[in-house]
Parts: C-alpha cells; structure tokens; sequence
C-alpha cells in the first residue's frame, strides 16, 4: 500500500495503510487469498515523487503480489509505470488522467470532478465571479486548476484572478487578501488539505463575505483540524462521501473506530474497496497474473496473463462499502464517480451536504 505515511499528508496515509489492513484482516480471518495469508507492506512516498520512486524500487525488489495506491497523482506518474513495468496491476488512488490507463481505480478522476464542482459554484452557490488558487506542482492540483478555470469560464462565471499558491507555507494571508482583493462571489482553492485548511482558516478570520469552496485534494478530516471546526463550516468540499454516508458504510465505520480507536479517514473506505475488489478478481483469475523472478522482482506471465485484468475490466455492480463499483475497461476508472459537495458537522466530521443535494438532486 503506497501512499503518504509521512509528511505534511501523513493522516492521509495513515487511513488509507489501517484501511488495506482492516481489509487484509477479514480475509485473513476467511483464510486468506488462495490459500494464503495476506501482508500489507507500507510504502512511503511522503507525497513526494523521488520519495516514492525510492520507496517502490525498494518494494518491487523485495517482492510484492500487488498494489493499492499511491494517492497523490504526481507520484504515481512516476511510481505506476514502475510497477506495471514488474509486473504488478496496481488499484491506484490518483485522479489526475494523465495516470488513466494505468491500473484501475475506485475514486473519480479529475474529469468527472470538475464538472461536479462547477454546478455546485453556479447552480448551488449562485457564483457569477470566482477566484482560484491553485497547487501549481505537476499532477492532480495543477490540471484540476486549469479545468476548473475553462468550465466556470464556459458557465460564464467572470474568474478574477487564477493564482498559484507554494505548498507547505505557515500560513497563506498574503494569498487571501490579493484574491479577496479582486472582489469575486468565491474563492475555490486546488490544493491539497494542509493548504485548503489553512485558506479556510485565514477567510474565516478575516470576515470577508466571499464564499469560501475547497476542492477535492482538501477532502480530509486534516482539512478540519487545519482549518478549525468554525472555519470549516463555513468552507464546503468538493470530495467523496464518507463511509457512514454509504448505504452499508455504518458497520465499516464501526469496525474501523473498533480496531484503531478512531473513526476512519476519507480514503480509508476507498482503499479497503481497493484491497478486495483486487483480491475477489485474483480469487476469479487464479493467480496475481506476475511470478517472482530469482532477485524477487516480477514479470507478468505469458501464458493466462490477461486473466486478472479481464476480471478487473469487467467489473460490473460489485458492491463494496463505497457502494455499487462498476469499471470502464476503456480507461480503468470508476463510472459513475462519487463525487458529491461535503459539509463539516457540528462534531467536526465531513459528511454530504443535504443543502448541496437538495439543491442539485443529488440522490444522498
């Protein structure tokens, strides 16, 4: 499981790594995966592209089955191919399309987001003039800037000013006041939580009447600890229910917060999703499709290599605590995506927004 373990992003990780293990757990307990037991192996990428090319050379050499994540989508443009290069189908977490293609995945890709966000700015929110500020580092946050800068455009919404924001800064008033500044009806920021928060925080204390919208890079429970419970309130998120939202996520909820003390985190869901729709099509396949080599790495079988994918393309209606998952063998993605407007409650948690769906039609 690759993901964020450490850095400013490692709450992050820390619930995707308790949910592949909490999936590993109950097979485990059902006797394993053909005939095995399961080993989830951490992998840090620490949100950092050459921390993850390190780190999954380091995995692929001590021998790996398979793969869930990574998260950040400037690191699996440049972790996936290592994989898929050993061997590996990896069931990826990173929504930016330029890693489309490479495995599969569970939650929405930037092109099923955008659109989402935009209705929700225009239809929801009645915004007729917007600012952006955007994580201009390569991948996730930097295409979803762009996409969301020409779809409110084609909205009609007036953007009056579309800035790039540096990461890991303190604090981002300077940022606030020069977008407040333009006098637009929101400010929608493409960044990942610890800056989202932070945004949130400096517009709430600033009691500026410009609406304040977080995208889905901000969709953590860290985004309301950075932010404040306050401040969060008045910042919804564009993001993916949580697991209490699903039709069956109550119980997942319950045997999570049992095993580790706390409730789980936005990706938890998706990567436990991830770790057995991965295990019931090597169940179906007979086999990972990859066989180790004498220096532990893996090569893809030529005989019967395409079995695990073709169980994986045709993904149809399984249903997992993230409800219905039905795969688009075109591209490997999720369809429909997930995507909803999240609200922060008055215990401090992200949950869909009944305003935004009422609003919208959304059926939660």
């Amino acid at each position: 499981m690759e993901g964020p373990l450490s850095g400013d992003q490692k709450v992050t990780g820390a619930g995707m790594l308790n949910g592949a293990k909490l999936a590993a757990d109950k097979l485990n307990a059902k006797g394993g995966l053909l005939g095995k037991q399961i080993q989830i192996i951490p992998i840090d990428d620490a949100a950092d592209p050459p921390t993850g090319v390190t780190a999954a050379n380091a995995a692929i050499k001590q021998g790996l089955d398979g793969v869930v994540g990574p998260y950040n989508s400037g690191v699996g443009i440049k972790t996936l191919p290592l994989y898929e290069a050993a061997g590996l189908t990896p069931v990826r977490l990173t929504s930016d399309s330029a890693t489309n293609g490479m495995g599969y995945t569970l939650q929405p890709m930037d092109y099923q987001i955008a659109p989402v966000a935009t209705t929700a700015l225009t239809d929801w929110l009645d915004v007729k003039s917007a600012a952006i500020a955007y994580d201009p580092t390569p991948g996730y946050t930097a295409t979803v800037g762009a996409q969301m800068k020409s779809s409110l455009e084609k909205a009609g919404v007036k953007i009056t000013a579309y800035e790039a924001v540096k990461p890991g800064a303190s604090n981002y008033t300077s940022t606030v006041k020069k977008l407040e500044a333009t006098n637009p009806d929101a400010i929608y920021s493409v960044v990942y939580f610890p800056e989202g928060g932070l945004i949130a925080k400096e517009m709430n204390a600033s009691s500026s009447t410009v609406k304040c919208v977080a995208d889905y890079a901000s969709a953590d429970p860290g985004f309301v600890t950075t932010a404040g419970k306050a401040a969060a309130q008045n910042c919804p998120v564009v993001g993916v229910p949580s697991p209490g939202d699903f039709p069956t996520g109550g119980s997942f909820d319950a045997a999570y917060e049992k095993e580790y003390g706390e409730g789980p985190g936005t990706w938890s869901s998706y990567v436990y999703d991830s770790v057995n729709l991965l295990a019931d099509c090597v169940e179906s396949a007979g086999g990972f499709d990859n066989t180790p080599n004498a220096d532990n790495s893996t090569t893809a079988q030529v005989a019967g290599s395409t079995a695990l994918t073709k169980c994986l393309n045709s993904t149809k209606d399984w249903k997992g605590v993230t409800g219905s998952v039905t795969i688009d063998a075109a591209n490997g993605n999720r369809n429909p995506a997930t995507v909803v407007v999240l609200g922060t409650d008055s215990n401090g948690e992200l949950h869909v927004d009944k305003d935004w769906a009422n609003a919208v039609g959304a059926p939660y």
